[in-house]
C-alpha cells in the first residue's frame, strides 16, 4: 500500500474537526494519505464524512478509531472543582465526567461495511477477532506504538504496519496508557529514536510521526527505515482543515512553547502552554474521557487561555497553505535533500 504513494506523506488524523473531507481529499489528490478520525464523532457523522470524502477524491483514504480503555476508578471531585472555578469565568458550567467508549463498536462495524481500505488505532490494540475481520474484508490494519514494547504486542495481534509515534508530536500521545508523563508512566522517545528502537524488535512497516515539518524531516525517516512519515501540526494551518480561529492565531504567532499535559483529556498531550495548561497540569488524574467530558465545555468557549491548542514541538514551522501545497513541498524538499546528500557523498 505505502509503495503506491507518489509521496510518502501521510496526514495524521487529528480529532475534534481538523480533519475534514476536504483536508483528506487534497492530501491524497497530491500524492499523499488522508486520515479521517473517527474519534469524539457520531457514527452517522463519521458515515457523512466517508460519504463526502468518497465524493471529493477517488483515491484511497484511512479512518483513524480510538481504542477504548477501561473504565478509570480515579475520584475526580477535586479536579472536578477547579474546572468548575475556572468554566464560571466563561459563565459556563463544566461537563459531566463520564467514560464512554467512543461508539467504538459501531464505528468498527461501519469501516467494516464501507470496506475502508486502510484503518488505524490508537490509545491501544483491536481485539483478535476484529484484527481477523478487518483482514478478511482486505483492509490494511496500523496500529499507534510510542515504545519497542507496545509495537511487539501491535505485532503480536496482527497488524500490518505501525505509526511510531516520537514525543515531539502534537496533541494526544499512542501510548496504550492514560498515565504516560508522569514517574513510571513509559519512556518519551523522540522520534528518530522510537523509529529505531521499534524497528530492532519488530519486522512491520513503520510510519514515523512526532515533530516532522520539513521535507528533509522526512528523509531523515525514510533514511532512518520508515516507509512513510506522518505529519499532523503541519496541515493545521491550511484552509482545509477545521483548525478553529483561535487556534491558527495562536500557532501563526509561534510565540508559546509547548509541553505534555493530561489537563485537558485525562490523557498525555502535547498543547501550546496557555494558563489552563499552567495551572491545572500537576493536578489532572489519568482518567481519560472523563476528564475530556469534564473540560469540553471550557475548552469550546474559543478562549486561546482555556483551549486544548494541541500542537507539535516544531510548530513555528508550519505554514498557513492549501494542503495540497505542503504536499507539494515537503515532496520537492525531500527530493532536494536526498539528491544533496547523494551529491556529497559522491564527490568524497
Amino acid at each position: 500500500m505505502f509503495d503506491a504513494l507518489a509521496v510518502p506523506v501521510i496526514a495524521a488524523p487529528m480529532a475534534g474537526g481538523v480533519s475534514t473531507p476536504r483536508l483528506v481529499a487534497e492530501v491524497c489528490d497530491a500524492g499523499g494519505l488522508g486520515f479521517l478520525a473517527a474519534g469524539y464523532l457520531t457514527v452517522e457523522a463519521l458515515a457523512d464524512q466517508i460519504r463526502r470524502t468518497t465524493e471529493l477524491t477517488d483515491r484511497p483514504f484511512a479512518v483513524n478509531l480510538f481504542v477504548p480503555g477501561t473504565r478509570p476508578t480515579t475520584d475526580l471531585t477535586g479536579y472536578r472543582d477547579r474546572v468548575r472555578a475556572q468554566a464560571r469565568q466563561f459563565g459556563v458550567e463544566p461537563g459531566e465526567p463520564r467514560w464512554d467508549d467512543d461508539n467504538y463498536g459501531s464505528k468498527l462495524e461501519l469501516v467494516l461495511a464501507q470496506r475502508i481500505p486502510i484503518v488505524s488505532f490508537t490509545f491501544g490494540l483491536p481485539d483478535a477477532d476484529d484484527v481477523q475481520r478487518l483482514h478478511a474484508a482486505g483492509t490494511t490494519i496500523i496500529i499507534t506504538v510510542t515504545t519497542p514494547s507496545e509495537a511487539r504486542q501491535a505485532q503480536q495481534i496482527g497488524a500490518d504496519a505501525l505509526c511510531v509515534q516520537g514525543a515531539d508530536a502534537g496533541a494526544h500521545r499512542g501510548t496504550f496508557s492514560d498515565d504516560g508523563i508522569s514517574p513510571g508512566g513509559g519512556e518519551l522517545y523522540g522520534t528518530l529514536a522510537a523509529l529505531r528502537l521499534v524497528a530492532g524488535v519488530v519486522d512491520l512497516p513503520l510510519i514515523a510521526t512526532g515533530g516532522l515539518m520539513h521535507g528533509a524531516d522526512v528523509a531523515a525517516v525514510l533514511t532512518a527505515g520508515a516507509v512513510a512519515a506522518q505529519l499532523g501540526t503541519a496541515f493545521l494551518g491550511c484552509p482545509e482543515a477545521g483548525t478553529q480561529p483561535a487556534h491558527r492565531e495562536a500557532l501563526a504567532e509561534g510565540a508559546r512553547r509547548t509541553a505534555l499535559t493530561r489537563a485537558f483529556s485525562g490523557r498525555p498531550a502535547r498543547a501550546m502552554v496557555n494558563r489552563f495548561l499552567i495551572e491545572n497540569t500537576s493536578h489532572a488524574p489519568a482518567a481519560y474521557p472523563n476528564v475530556n467530558h469534564l473540560t469540553k465545555p471550557v475548552r469550546a468557549t474559543g478562549e486561546v487561555e482555556v483551549m486544548s491548542l494541541y500542537a507539535g514541538t516544531t510548530y513555528p514551522l508550519a505554514t498557513a497553505e492549501p494542503a495540497a501545497d505542503v504536499v507539494r513541498r515537503i515532496d520537492a524538499e525531500m527530493r532536494d535533500a536526498i539528491n544533496s546528500v547523494a551529491a556529497r557523498f559522491a564527490r568524497d
